[in-house]
């Protein structure tokens, strides 16, 4: 069996489990998809916020603490999970779980898994780490495979990523993974913040991106 079909076999069987149906290629989700609608039914949602920088003061975990900042007084609930201090094994590709079955490894994605199933909006920040995001977020990301079916929901989500240089174009393979991924799981961007010239750690402080991290927050 191809790839191809290997994903289409796996998804429809995730589709029948879950009371969904897969249609042309898209998870049509009833179940999830309501259970997501609910929980923000009062404009109050349920955020997962995912972070990559091994720096603990490092300028796209700035960026993160204003974004949930603006987001806790807006109601929302968020809840954080730092990639680079948790213990997450790469993705081997071995499909012990079937896209929607649990991990050989047991590690703290197990934490990922709770929360972004039932999240509303993932929030992602990272540094540009030699042209790509990190190492430590992309982890975290491969994982996403092991709950494949159950992920593929309308969900919203948000990018902020740091790079040292000022060269828009550099900042576009991060920009493209981000909204490939979004179409493939088929969420929305509710935002994205890219701030450049942004290098030592502290950097970004004095500049105007906190303040719309901040406001993104509030008004994701």
């Amino acid at each position: 069996m191809n790839r191809r079909e290997f994903l289409k076999t796996s998804l429809a069987a995730t589709a029948a489990v879950a009371g969904t149906a897969f249609l042309g290629g898209s998870l049509l989700a009833s179940t999830s998809a309501e259970s997501s609608k609910n929980g923000a039914k009062n404009g109050k949602m349920k955020i997962l916020v995912i972070t990559g920088s091994p720096r603990k003061n490092g300028n796209s975990n700035t960026l993160a603490d204003h974004f949930i900042k603006g987001a806790k007084e807006a109601g929302h609930e968020v809840v954080r999970f730092d990639s680079a201090f948790k213990e997450v094994h790469p993705c081997i590709g071995c499909n012990r779980c079937g896209m929607n079955g649990p991990c050989i490894f047991k590690d703290d994605f197990e934490f990922v898994r709770e929360h972004i199933v039932n999240a509303d909006l993932v929030a992602f920040a990272t540094p540009m780490y030699y042209f790509g995001i990190s190492a430590q977020i992309k982890a975290v990301i491969d994982r996403f495979y092991a709950i494949n079916g159950q992920i593929h929901v309308p969900k919203k989500a948000v990018l902020m990523m740091t790079y040292a240089n000022s060269a828009a174009p550099e900042a576009k393979p991060i920009i493209s993974h981000y909204e490939t991924l979004l179409g493939y799981l088929g969420w929305s961007d509710a935002g994205q913040i890219i701030a450049s010239g942004v290098w030592p750690v502290g950097a970004v402080n004095g500049t105007k991106y906190p303040e719309l991290a901040y406001q993104l927050g509030k008004t994701v």
